[in-house]
């Protein structure tokens, strides 16, 4: 294909597979030429964004997240829906590698022609989505994609990031004894639009009764950020499939009022202008730390704040300014 980004455009207009994933590679690229190539397609596309659904699902790791969003994904193909996952892998802080590992996990789904799996590696990003999610996203909506489902690290990281991409956040959580509350943090429980207790099947079944209750009860405590919805709790099994119905329909209620209110459309703006400004955050650091002045005195200044000859504040003033020229 060349490098026609109107080319690219028809080619992802069509559902082709090939040019998505290839778009998607440019985009997450570590070099310039080949990024700027991808934001030029990515730019082609941008009319025909903005349709999906989109979804969050998070949590600890060991909770299932694959497995049931490959429960989801599987009822909503049936459905005739067409559902891309963009499932984030940590990266290695030693090598930067990752496993990579979800479609495999989730190997029935990838099988299905309506689905569209892309593993990404985070990159050391925080809130456990890659650099690049929102803008894969994108691609994968212009393919005419019905659901686009992020499926983040959970590692501990801020979710904020996570929040700040979607139009509901869904948190999975373990069944537990019921009579205390998981250590999940209480900023990524505001952030939720609906909580699920993953696993409630077999011997696990009565736990997660209890857990819900548990969680039911935390949730009443908080306020909620929409006028019009208050979290979920609900309990699901992708094993047996119980209680995934329940979770779509959650979904497509929290759209219908969202949707009615305004707060989706206002939601979406508001995340546009937080990426612009996260881009511009990112791209002023780049700038900082390739400047040729700021590396010239780079090496002396932490020379000097390592040691104790000048304070970090100092030192950081300094770099400021050799890199404004003021």
């Amino acid at each position: 294909m060349s490098g026609d980004p109107a080319e690219w455009r028809e080619a992802i207009r069509a559902g082709d597979r090939r040019a998505m994933a290839r778009a998607i590679t440019l985009l997450e690229s570590s070099r310039a030429d080949r990024a700027a190539e991808g934001q030029a397609i990515l730019d082609a596309l941008v009319p025909d964004t903005g349709g999906a659904i989109r979804v969050g699902v998070s949590g600890p790791p060991g909770l299932g997240k694959s497995h049931l969003i490959e429960a989801l994904g599987l009822k909503l193909v049936g459905q005739g829906l067409r559902v891309a996952v963009l499932a984030v892998d940590p990266s290695s802080p030693v090598t930067g590698g990752s496993i990579l590992g979800d479609k495999t996990r989730m190997e029935e789904l990838s099988r299905s022609p309506a689905a569209f799996i892309r593993p990404s590696p985070s990159g050391g990003s925080l809130g456990g989505v890659a650099q690049r999610t929102r803008e894969c996203m994108m691609v994968c909506e212009a393919a005419g994609y019905d659901v686009v489902i992020v499926e983040t690290v959970g590692i501990g990281q801020s979710e904020v990031a996570v929040s700040s991409m979607v139009d509901f956040f869904l948190v999975l959580l373990l069944p537990s004894g019921g009579d205390d509350l998981q250590g999940i943090k209480k900023g990524v429980m505001e952030l939720a639009d609906t909580l699920v207790v993953n696993k409630a099947d077999g011997d696990l079944a009565d736990a997660a009764a209890r857990t819900r209750g548990s969680y039911a009860a935390a949730v009443e405590l908080f306020r909620p950020s929409s006028a019009v919805w208050a979290p979920r709790v609900l309990a699901a099994s992708a094993l047996t499939g119980a209680g995934i119905d329940e979770i779509w329909d959650t979904i497509l209620e929290h759209k219908r009022l969202t949707e009615e209110s305004g707060e989706r459309e206002e939601r979406r703006r508001t995340q546009a202008l937080a990426w612009m400004w996260t881009l511009v955050d990112q791209g002023l650091e780049q700038a900082f730390r390739s400047s040729d002045a700021v590396k010239r005195r780079l090496g002396d200044l932490e020379r000097d704040v390592q040691a104790r000859k000048t304070t970090p504040a100092a030192a950081a003033r300094a770099l400021l300014h050799a890199f404004t020229g003021d």
